[in-house]
């Protein structure tokens, strides 16, 4: 119970360029930048080559904080293949373990809910991180057919959860 109340701790809110400056200390080595950004993540980066290759300013961009309104998460929201996408999701290494990607991805949640008008959230998971995939399936994501033509194919998980929407009285 004491870890819930910690994580009830911690908001949204949109991400800053301060932000993305702590968010580059998160990421010491290629597989790590990898595993969160992709194949295409250039490495090393410089703050520039990672706020492009980030979509920075082109996706909306979301940190985790705490009551010091230091970025403690990431993750970014997007409309793909008719869904709410939640892309980039991460938690600072020095506080993982703690439920703050539950956390984290529950906000988002929230979030993609009320800007988007789609049925259904998506993401993808490399096959190997265990963490994540059983973060996501904790809170209702499962693994779903691959969407035709996208990347990985072989070496993610594509993985959904419907939206609930509150009913009207």
């Amino acid at each position: 119970m004491a870890a819930a109340a910690e994580t009830a701790q911690f908001a949204l809110r949109e991400a800053t360029a301060r932000d993305v400056d702590r968010l580059l200390r998160w990421f010491p080595d290629e597989m790590s930048v990898r595993v969160w950004g992709g194949p295409t993540f250039r490495y090393p980066f410089t703050r520039h080559s990672f706020a492009e290759d980030m979509q920075w300013g082109r996706i909306a961009s979301f940190s985790l904080v705490a009551a010091d309104d230091e970025a403690a998460g990431f993750g970014q929201l997007y409309e793909r293949f008719d869904r709410i996408n939640l892309a980039r999701l991460v938690v600072e290494p020095g506080r993982r373990g703690r439920g703050l990607g539950r956390r984290l991805v529950r906000c988002l949640l929230d979030e993609g809910r009320a800007r988007f008008p789609c049925a259904e959230y998506s993401l993808f998971v490399y096959r190997d991180n265990a963490t994540a995939l059983a973060c996501y399936e904790a809170l209702g994501f499962r693994v779903s057919p691959y969407p035709p033509g996208a990347p990985l194919a072989d070496e993610c998980f594509y993985l959904t959860r419907p939206v609930f929407r509150p009913q009207p009285p």
